[in-house]
């Protein structure tokens, strides 16, 4: 099978062939077969360069524009001597080179995006072939979940204008974290602007963050979301204080990068996975490598991160996963073929996973059976005696439980000193709090702040993640109400931080990211993490987070202002 990509959401017009001997194409059917050659894969791009500043929409839909059509056609030449070298012709006319084009519906830039979709239903046409639309941040998932032969993998996507954390369960990738202001290149960019550095600014932060020292800077994580506007004042702030920009530079790399990493951690925590890939332009800088993969390390889990070409922009990924979409028979019309510059990853059926051809050689019939624990990042609850949590390690005794907050290698120590620090203080002090205030929590026996250890009473006998009912959740809705009426937040109210009681009660345990705050939003943040972990560990999070909202609204006083701002915070969470 031969596809032909066609990527352009912002910065590169790129296109590329993609050929792969796992199914071919026979009179018209998608023949699955047991051939194992490597992929082929042929990228040609074009990036777009600004004279100054950061991306101009306009300038990028002009480039895109010229360049669009010389490296189409470029793509299309090296199909056609593909073809004639293997003595075929493999598209539904005779001299079609292609099977299909698959392009970037989205998400990117409008202007931009419209000019590939353009491309793509012109070449479609002219070679009487399937058109297939790609969801471009999907694609940075597969292309390394497909090259690193991972099953169902926690995915972590850093590029320019997104941030966020995608693991499948129930037919979508779902998402179960994400930056709530800006992508990381972005707000890295906007740094290097303010300095007077040309775009793109991360490979110019990079070189200058190994001459420096760590210099600290505002650590923003909430469960599994984080965000970027305060750590990118204070940077400026710095330079225009006079420290050094390498310093700031050091700073930056430091905090942005573990503060993805500290994410990355937590989903796999939050969900049992036990593999991680990276995808996005940023993953091309060697320090959030480096950090990814000593946290990993340290875990047990494995790491891959694809080679750079097919971690920026690259049509070769999209071509990649247009293939698999073909195979699978999903495809799209013309009159279909809009493209969303919104296109958000959680709103892509997963047609390409969890099926099994049937029939005569495999032919493009499938069935597909149910989403066993295998096929999704969620593996279940495991009974144990120590737990690798996402900073910490638990050991779990007959009537107590022992919390180490082990360092973390990959984080510079003086910001894991003070992380540690400080989470531990802040648990001891709210865990009692909750208490007080009337939430079941764990009561606490011992605390060692210069230690990172507290010792709690043991409660419950599974995490909330396998003991999941209405009647729970509804509990944790109300939880969550008192302790924000009481003025504070519990930062990551996971289906792990909730313990179950044989009797059914529920305690909420795992304060190190809470804070003392009467915000509407950062209380609505919290109802924003649980939605996120039902999310990934619910077969049927709606509901579930249906009776935690209803429960939040009898007992909250301020329950309208709550919601009005988690209303706009889901908001935030779409391309930036």
């Amino acid at each position: 099978m031969r596809v032909l990509g066609i990527e352009g959401t912002a910065w590169a017009a790129s296109a590329a062939v993609f050929e792969t001997d796992q199914w071919q194409v026979s009179d018209g059917d998608v023949v699955e077969t047991d051939a194992d050659a490597d992929d082929y894969v042929f990228i040609e791009s074009d990036p777009y360069q600004p004279e100054s500043g950061g991306i101009h929409p306009r300038e990028a839909a002009e480039h895109m524009s010229e360049a669009i059509p010389r490296v189409v056609e470029t793509a299309i030449d090296h199909a056609r001597d593909r073809a004639s070298e293997a003595g075929d012709g493999t598209g539904p006319a005779a001299d079609a080179p292609i099977d299909a084009v698959a392009f970037s519906r989205g998400p990117g830039l409008g202007p931009c995006l419209r000019i590939v979709g353009t491309a793509a239903r012109a070449v479609a046409q002219r070679f009487d072939v399937p058109l297939v639309g790609v969801n471009h941040m999907v694609a940075h998932l597969e292309v390394g979940r497909r090259r690193s032969g991972f099953d169902s993998p926690v995915c972590l996507n850093a590029s320019g204008a997104n941030a966020h954390l995608l693991g499948y369960r129930n037919g979508r990738y779902r998402v179960l974290g994400e930056t709530m202001d800006t992508g990381v290149g972005n707000a890295i960019d906007k740094f290097t602007r303010h300095v007077g550095w040309q775009h793109p600014g991360g490979p110019k932060v990079e070189a200058h963050a190994r001459d420096g020292q760590y210099h600290p800077l505002p650590y923003v994580v909430k469960g599994m979301d984080f965000s970027f506007s305060g750590i990118m004042s204070a940077a400026k702030q710095a330079y225009d204080d006079d420290v050094p920009v390498e310093n700031v530079c050091r700073g930056l790399e430091e905090t942005i990068f573990a503060m993805l990493t500290e994410v990355a951690e937590r989903a796999l925590s939050l969900t049992g996975a036990d593999e991680l890939v990276l995808g996005g332009g940023v993953g091309q800088n060697d320090r959030l490598r480096r950090m990814l993969a000593e946290m990993c390390e340290q875990r047990g889990a494995e790491f891959y991160a694809p080679e750079s070409r097919f971690l920026r922009d690259n049509a070769g990924m999209i071509a990649m996963l247009g293939a698999r979409m073909y195979a699978a028979g999903d495809t799209t019309s013309i009159e279909e073929s809009t493209v969303d510059s919104n296109y958000r990853p959680d709103e892509v059926p997963v047609t390409w996973r969890g099926r099994e051809p049937v029939g005569p050689a495999g032919r493009a019939r499938w069935q597909r059976p149910r989403a066993g624990p295998e096929e999704s990042v969620d593996r279940g609850v495991r009974d144990e005696t120590e737990v690798q949590g996402a900073e910490a390690t638990v050991a779990i005794e007959a009537d107590r439980v022992v919390k180490d907050r082990v360092p973390r290698t990959y984080r510079h120590p003086t910001l894991d000193d003070r992380l540690r620090t400080e989470r531990t203080r802040q648990e001891a002090k709210l865990t009692s709090d909750a208490r007080r205030h009337g939430v079941p929590t764990p009561l606490v026996l011992d605390v060692d702040p210069e230690e990172s250890r507290i010792v709690f009473q043991r409660v419950g006998e599974s995490d909330l993640r396998g003991a999941l009912s209405a009647d729970r959740t509804a509990d944790v809705g109300r939880h969550l109400a008192r302790i924000h009426d009481a003025g504070f937040v519990h930062g990551d109210p996971t289906t792990r931080n909730v313990r179950v009681a044989p009797s059914g009660r529920t305690f909420l345990i795992d304060f190190g990211l809470g804070y003392y705050t009467d915000e509407p939003e950062d209380h609505a943040m919290d109802l924003h993490v649980l939605a996120q972990s039902l999310a990934g560990t619910a077969d049927d999070p709606e509901r579930l987070l249906g009776a935690a909202e209803d429960a939040y609204r009898a007992e909250s006083g301020h329950a309208e202002a709550v919601f009005a701002s988690l209303d706009d915070i889901e908001g935030r969470g779409r391309y930036q």
